[in-house]
């Protein structure tokens, strides 16, 4: 529990320097990527009703969308470790563009689930290389490298809902065509990002495989136990964010009578917290240790959610905006720890987590989604606001400091 492992940045990337152009570019990307797979949430109500979909059946959507993109993440990640594919990038971001097109003109529920595992598979080949890309344009910063990348995430996420808002919903599915416009764009740019990923490559060729600086490595079995608690730590995170994603409209809608616009309003707020919680989580775990950004974001969030399910209308939403900054702070740091555990593993290590962070919200949505037609909607909040209390599993990961040196 007391063990401490040093993991300052490699003096060539420190050299290198942070490339804020290339963190913009992979940011603006991820924006654009998860803006467009944040539709098939958006959408929940508009499916229901011309589906005629049960809960059950929602969560079932959301489950083939985060199974296919968990799944095959650490399987891309381990892969591009080995076998680098800077153009990849662009491939996901098409393969999301055909789902998004499949999704518009679906006839029926199966082709929307072949459509969601389409965006799933996008999503699968996007994060693990565009997170290394960050890594790479860090210059040892990578707190601040993963905040940047993934608040370009967060905010299309948060996004998607006024989109589905105010152009889906009042035009009706055949819209969603329409942001082929957007995936195209973003695979322009990640082109861009490709060709320089490339010419860093061949610059590195040379280097050691390894991009990690240890002066010191941790025990097998004390990595192991760290990734059993980290892996404790996203599950409590992200069973909590899903059930907030995936239904949080429905239960506005349930016990306050708010019209679907307005839920998704309420949405688009907790969302746009979750971006402003993860630029925040990255640069302070930098300065004042990971492992404090993952404590106070994980148990210190619980009076919060406790709080929730017995609030009125006027007190949801700073509640859930409190909820969404304290715990997205956590990822970065939760990213960025579990790299330095596993030095070198940089693709298989963000596949995973990104991976984990897509099927636990599944497999989350798809569980709450059958307590939600078994016990009600509210029964569902009352349940997950426990747990954050899982962030007591804090305690028994291992002290990672950073050289004084850098």
């Amino acid at each position: 529990m007391g063990t401490r492992i040093d993991t300052s940045a490699p003096p060539t990337d420190r050299a290198e320097g942070t490339v804020f152009n290339v963190l913009g570019a992979i940011s603006f990307s991820h924006f654009l990527n998860d803006m467009l797979q944040t539709l098939i949430l958006a959408i929940y109500p508009l499916l229901k009703s011309t589906f005629l979909l049960s809960f059950t059946q929602i969560g079932l959507i959301t489950l083939t969308y985060q199974i296919t993109a968990s799944l095959l993440q650490p399987v891309v990640g381990l892969y591009t470790d080995h076998y680098p594919k800077p153009y990849s990038l662009s491939i996901g971001m098409c393969c999301t563009l055909t789902g998004m097109m499949v999704l518009a003109l679906a006839p029926n529920y199966s082709m929307v689930l072949i459509a969601a595992a389409l965006v799933g598979t996008g999503s699968s080949i996007f994060h693990p290389e565009s997170s290394r890309v960050a890594r790479m344009a860090s210059g040892g910063r990578y707190g601040l490298a993963q905040s940047i990348f993934q608040v370009g995430g967060n905010t299309g996420t948060a996004t998607g809902p006024l989109l589905a808002a105010w152009i889906i919903i009042p035009r009706g599915r055949a819209s969603l065509a329409w942001f082929s416009v957007v995936a195209l764009l973003g695979a322009f740019v990640l082109w861009q990002v490709g060709g320089w990923y490339k010419q860093r490559l061949s610059q590195r060729k040379k280097r050691a495989k390894s991009q990690e600086f240890v002066k010191g490595a941790l025990p097998g079995r004390t990595v192991r136990g760290a990734m059993m608690v980290l892996l404790i730590l996203m599950f409590s995170k992200f069973i909590y964010l899903g059930s907030l994603s995936s239904y949080y409209t429905f239960y506005l809608m349930s016990k306050f009578q708010l019209s679907m616009q307005s839920a998704q309003i309420h949405l688009f707020i907790f969302l746009f917290a979750v971006a402003v919680g993860t630029v925040i989580g990255g640069p302070i775990g930098d300065r004042i240790g990971r492992k404090r950004v993952i404590w106070v974001s994980i148990l210190g969030v619980a009076p919060f959610t406790l709080i929730l399910p017995h609030a009125n209308l006027a007190w949801n939403e700073p509640l859930t905006f409190v909820i969404g900054i304290i715990l997205a702070s956590a990822f970065p740091s939760i990213l960025v720890f579990a790299q330095e555990l596993m030095p070198g593993r940089v693709g298989m290590v963000s596949g995973l987590f990104f991976g984990l962070a897509f099927g636990l919200g599944g497999i989350g949505a798809a569980v709450l989604g059958r307590l939600a037609d078994t016990h009600g909607i509210e029964y569902v909040y009352q349940l997950c606001a426990f747990l954050p209390l899982l962030g007591i599993f804090t305690a028994f990961l291992p002290d990672i400091r950073k050289s004084s040196q850098e």
